[in-house]
């Protein structure tokens, strides 16, 4: 079976219900770093992401 990296908004704001989740690690990552920086105006680190807020699925 294959791994998915899940990132969820929720866990950030929890205003806003957005979730990145693809089988590619640094495209969840970045996909949710823009998102983040886009509609939040909040600039988060690729390392602070994966940290803190990436899921294995």
């Amino acid at each position: 079976m294959v791994e998915a990296h899940k990132l969820d908004c929720e866990s950030v704001s929890d205003t806003c219900r957005f979730i990145v989740q693809s089988e590619d690690e640094d495209e969840a990552v970045e996909l949710a770093k823009n998102h983040m920086a886009e509609i939040h105006g909040q600039e988060l680190t690729s390392e602070e992401l994966r940290d803190k807020h990436l899921q294995i699925v």
